[in-house]
């Protein structure tokens, strides 16, 4: 995270959209050492000072799920700014530049991070999602998994934001 001189944060994240053969998006469930617990969001998280963002959104997927992965494409870049409490202070103006990607699973076997900024990792389908509290990147990855009010893009990823199909 950047905080500029106006005390201003930036947060640069790399998430993935992971859809499995029985058309399931991959999500974890954040911990309470976010400002969201319980709530669900796209494997994923902050890119290392340095580090590429397909780098980034590979150690995240491993790190939160267990799983290996590979960058197929990418598929969004989304903005975010709002209010924000970070480590228990006063809200500050917050800026997230968040990259998305999709993903193919290549190994591995789905394990829960421990002590980390989410305890679980689970696929669910487009109707068991209804019942869940998704984080806003959660939501842009359900709507380029399943695309916009569950119209399925043929290749079971919507076009990204603002671009245009056949």
């Amino acid at each position: 995270m950047f905080r500029d001189a106006q005390g201003r944060v930036q947060r640069i994240g790399a998430y993935a959209v992971c859809v499995d053969e029985q058309r399931r998006i991959l999500l974890c469930r954040i911990t309470a050492i976010t400002n969201r617990p319980g709530w669900w969001t796209l494997p994923g998280g902050g890119v290392d000072f340095g580090e590429h963002p397909i780098d980034a959104v590979v150690r995240e997927l491993r790190e939160e799920t267990g799983l290996v992965g590979r960058v197929d494409d990418l598929l969004e870049v989304d903005s975010l700014e709002r209010f924000m409490a970070l480590d228990g202070s006063d809200p500050v103006d917050f800026h997230a530049i968040r990259v998305v990607y999709r993903v193919a699973i290549m190994s591995g076997d789905l394990v829960h991070e421990q002590d980390g900024s989410t305890d679980r990792a689970e696929w669910f389908t487009e109707a068991q999602l209804a019942s869940l509290e998704i984080t806003e990147i959660g939501e842009v990855g359900v709507a380029l998994a399943f695309g916009p009010h569950g119209t399925a893009a043929p290749n079971g990823i919507a076009a990204p934001h603002g671009s245009t199909t056949d």
